[in-house]
């Protein structure tokens, strides 16, 4: 089992497994799946990260790679910054534990296909994470106005109604039954005040 977990190309495996794993959970934070999952294979590669030679140079290039990363994502239209970004990731990644002479540890087909897949997925994820928080509400409540809905409780100077797949606290100036459809005629703020349709 040692040499396995010794072995460069799992190692690497193990690093960009867990590094993925962590964020997704940061992501996606409660299931505690993705947590303990990052964490086991975070603790694996540190373990053969501690245990391998490594070249101080190949994690520099790795580090510098995170600049043009954060280009890539700030402008999401340009993608060469993309492409040095995984670039830098192949090249610092095939050689960043200590190989025989100039020969890189981690296989470079290996590297190459890991380090696209995972710089364009981690890309991905953050522009569209990105582009969420930053997109401005789109929520028009006036459009309820003249929408049909169903009564939830009996509705006199209040109640409940599902209106557009939500659920509304409601008034009507005359009784309505649950269960009956109604209209909504106004909004007072978050309540709308309905009327039965006939």
């Amino acid at each position: 089992m040692e040499k396995i977990l010794l072995d460069p190309n799992v190692a690497y495996l193990l690093l960009v497994g867990g590094v993925l794993l962590a964020i997704l959970a940061l992501l996606n934070p409660g299931t505690g799946i993705l947590e303990v999952s990052a964490l086991f294979a975070l603790i694996l590669a540190g373990w053969a990260v501690y245990n391998l030679p490594i070249n101080p140079w190949a994690l520099l290039v790795l580090l510098l790679g995170v600049f043009p990363f954060l280009l890539a994502v700030r402008r999401s239209r340009r993608l060469i910054y993309l492409a040095l970004a995984i670039l830098t990731l192949v090249i610092g990644s095939a050689f960043l534990f200590q190989g025989e002479g100039w020969q890189p540890a981690v296989h470079p087909v290996l590297a190459l296909v890991v380090s696209a897949l995972a710089g364009g997925f981690v890309w991905l994820v953050v522009t569209k994470s990105l582009e969420a928080v930053m997109a401005r509400p789109d929520h028009d409540l006036n459009r309820l106005i003249g929408a049909i809905g169903e009564a939830k409780t009996d509705i006199y100077m209040e109640g409940s109604v599902q209106v557009a797949g939500e659920l509304w606290s409601a008034c009507s100036l005359k009784p309505i039954p649950a269960g009956a459809p109604v209209r909504v005629v106004k909004m007072n703020g978050f309540v709308l005040e309905v009327e039965a349709v006939e």
